[in-house]
């Protein structure tokens, strides 16, 4: 009598670590299927602090709100710089920490980029035209304009001048 439960179990254990990888993660390619996804949320760029000349700072706030299922943000927040076809992916804030954000249909999270601003025609700026961000978990990215300016480079450490927060959660 006491086969058949020890045989059950010990199924549903080799089901269970055949459904993670060498690093004891889903084989879902990466995928949290929690993760908050693009087609769930809303995304808005709002009203940004503008740096109005070169060597100045800017901020430009982006906010989530989840439009659907419960979901999970656990990293940071993916945001591109593109200008035709050439590509810089921004790195989060130096000191930041990365939290895990459990969002509830109709709650909302926040990050900012904050850039500084370039020289127009300098070659170690970068002249951006558009910016896609990909929230942590999925593939997917959303295209907005970047009508910020030119975004300075780093000098030596190459790559734009620019940085994301982590996200915050907005509200209770």
């Amino acid at each position: 009598m006491r086969v058949i439960p020890l045989t059950v179990t010990a199924l549903a254990a080799a089901l269970l670590l055949t459904a993670c990888n060498d690093d004891g993660g889903s084989k879902s390619g990466g995928k949290d299927s929690s993760a908050c996804r693009l087609g769930g949320v809303s995304v808005q760029v709002g009203s940004a602090s503008v740096a109005p000349a070169a060597g100045d700072t800017g901020e430009i706030p982006v906010s989530i709100t989840n439009q659907s299922k419960p979901c999970t943000l656990d990293d940071f927040p993916g945001v591109t710089l593109d200008r035709k076809g050439a590509t810089a992916k921004l790195a989060p804030q130096k000191g930041a920490q990365a939290q895990k954000l459990k969002l509830a249909k109709g709650d909302s999270a926040t990050f900012t980029i904050s850039y500084v601003r370039g020289k127009a025609g300098d070659s170690t700026s970068l002249p951006a035209t558009d910016m896609k961000i990909t929230l942590p978990g999925g593939d997917a990215a959303q295209s907005f304009p970047w009508k910020y300016g030119p975004v300075a480079g780093q000098g030596s450490q190459g790559g734009p001048d620019a940085s994301v927060s982590a996200f915050q959660q907005v509200g209770d």
